[in-house]
Parts: structure tokens; sequence; C-alpha cells
């Protein structure tokens, strides 16, 4: 299988796999200013929560390279200041910030100014280190849920390597499955408006050599119905106490979709994702995006000009159609407030 890794660094530069390009064009970005690298993450060029979080710590690096000269006080005021601009780049993942907070708390821990840039740069390394080992051990403890050889399994938008440091989250709990023999079924919807199904997991699945079929978000329901879909499986940006999940939009439809035809729906997220201080989703922030890429695709119109468009990039799916959360150290079920407790001290 091809390993698929969208995030390098040099030790002076950051350098993205530009997803805005898949899977028509592989093309790399090079990056030495943090503020470029938050630009990424708003423009999507990079995407999916963990793969966010390990870009955030590396442009913390880049950061702390343009401020290292100042004294340290001055220092540490200037990187927190960077780090909030980084932090607001995207406001639904919650590894965004979990990242950013991880990196000050290395810099304001040296007393050495001349030490902090290369414990942050170290730090940023590890950061993207674990984020490949804690999906690998998500796939592990994912993989017996996939369905019998036959039947079938549906993600939603892109959770795999391109969301991640590499193999992934959800479609990683797949590919852990196929690694094992597994031989069922894959479907992948086409994750409108942006279509990171379509163009991503779809480009994934392709490299991976696992058989999938794309389809419209809106047959969803008919492939439950008729028993060509057993379970269904999505990653998230953040998920609160109780289990409430935020995501991209269209799984909480998915979820109750699959309630309705009785089929379990899981989720696979490291837990970092998991916001223990949120005590339910309806205190997470959804982030809205331009009408345009509602409207619009690839610079062309799609609806009549003037057409009013509201675009939500994530919904929330409440815990009770949560049938489990795959995490890195275990499989959480309910009563969620108990379970991702219990993973979150385990990690």
């Amino acid at each position: 299988m091809t390993e698929i890794r969208p995030i390098n660094w040099t030790g002076t530069r950051l350098e993205l796999l530009d997803q805005t390009l898949l899977p028509h064009q592989r093309s790399t970005i090079s990056i030495t200013d943090y503020r470029h690298a938050a630009a990424a993450i708003t423009e999507m060029r990079v995407r999916g929560a963990p793969a966010i979080g390990v870009t955030a710590a590396y442009a913390m690096a880049l950061a702390a390279a343009e401020l290292q000269s100042r004294e340290r006080d001055h220092f540490i005021g200037a990187l927190r200041q960077a780090g909030a601009h980084i932090a607001a780049a995207r406001p639904t993942a919650v590894n965004l910030g979990w990242a950013v907070r991880r990196m000050l708390r290395v810099a304001e821990s040296e007393p050495d100014p001349g030490s902090i840039l290369p414990r942050l740069e170290t730090e940023a390394r590890l950061i993207q280190a674990e984020d490949e080992a804690i999906n690998r051990r998500i796939g592990e403890h994912g993989r017996a849920l996939m369905p019998p050889d036959g039947q079938g399994v549906l993600t939603h938008c892109n959770t795999g390597a391109l969301a991640t440091s590499a193999f992934g989250t959800a479609l990683g709990v797949i590919r852990a499955g196929w690694e094992a023999g597994g031989r069922f079924r894959v479907f992948n919807t086409e994750t409108r408006p942006w279509l990171q199904g379509a163009r991503l997991t779809s480009w994934e699945f392709q490299q991976l050599g696992i058989p999938a079929t794309l389809v419209a978000d809106s047959a969803a329901g008919m492939l439950m119905r008729r028993g060509d879909v057993s379970c269904v499986i999505a990653g998230a940006d953040r998920i609160a106490a109780n289990g409430d999940t935020a995501n991209k939009i269209g799984t909480y439809a998915l979820a109750v979709l699959a309630h309705e035809n009785g089929i379990p729906c899981y989720i696979a997220a490291p837990t970092s994702t998991v916001d223990l201080a949120l005590a339910h989703g309806d205190a997470i922030a959804i982030e809205e995006r331009p009408e345009h890429e509602v409207t619009g695709y690839g610079g062309a119109d799609i609806a009549p000009a003037g057409t009013a468009a509201y675009n939500p990039a994530f919904d929330v799916t409440p815990h009770r159609y949560i049938t489990g959360i795959v995490t890195e150290t275990m499989v959480c079920r309910p009563p969620y407030t108990e379970s991702l407790r219990q993973a979150v001290d385990a990690a």
C-alpha cells in the first residue's frame, strides 16, 4: 500500500500537500511564515482535525523562529499572540487549539530563550510522530467493528492520511480491516460542498488498492434501506464530554439514517479530539464558510447570480445516535461521560 504523508518539516520550512488541487494535481506548498500556515488551514489546503493540529504545531515553531531575537518575556508574549492568530484559523476542530496550547506550555517552561526554538521543533516532530502512532492504534481497536466479507461500510468526508500525519482515523479503521484480511464492500460519500469524499477519499482508496464505490450524499439512505450498508464510520473534529460529536456537515443525517435502519454508526478519533470541558454538543462552535462554496465550484457558478446560501462546515451528532467512539486507547461505549473520561485518562 502507498503511504501518504501530507505534512513534512525540513527544519526551516513546512511543506504541505495542497489538498485543494487533488486528485488532478499533486503539488506541495512551502511555508516559512506562521501566518501563511494559518492561511493554509483557513483555505483548506490542509484539513482534517489531526492534520490541522500538526500544522499548528509547526506554525508555532515558525513563529518562534521569527520572534526569537526578542527578550524572553517579550518573546513569550509575542508567541502567545501568534498562537492566538493560528488558533483562530478554524474554530471547530479542537486539535488546533490543543496543539497551540501544548506548544505554548513547552515555550513557557524553558527559561533560556535560545533553547525555545529547538524545543518547539522537537515537540512539533513529536506531535506528528504521536499522531501516526495513535492513528494506527485507532485502526487496531476499530478493525473488528468492520462488517463481514460481502457486507458494506459507508464513510463520509475524508479521514485518511490526508487528514492526519499518516494512516488516518475512520479511513484508517477501514484500512486496518482490509490489512487484516477483511473483504467487505466500501462506500464513500462525495461530501458536498467541498467534495472531500469524491476528490480525496476516492483518491486515497485508489492509492491503497482498496476498491470503493463513490455515492452521492443523498443516496446513503437508499443504500442502508436495501441492505447494502451494514455500518457507518466517520471522523470527528470535536467530541463533547457526553459523546455529542461535531464532524463534517452531513454526518448527523447519516447517523440518523443509520439509527432508523438499525445499523451501527461509529466515530473514530484520537483522544486529543475529545473536549471534556464541553458538557454537550450545543456548546460547540460551528464554522460557517463563504456562500460561494455552495453556489459555485472550481471557479464556475452553479446557481443563479444572487442566490443566497447557508454553508455550515460541520454539524453535531447527538450521542444517542453513536454506537461507539473508537480512540487509540479503547472503543468507548455509552455512557460516554464515563468511557470518554476513561479513554482520555488512559492516553
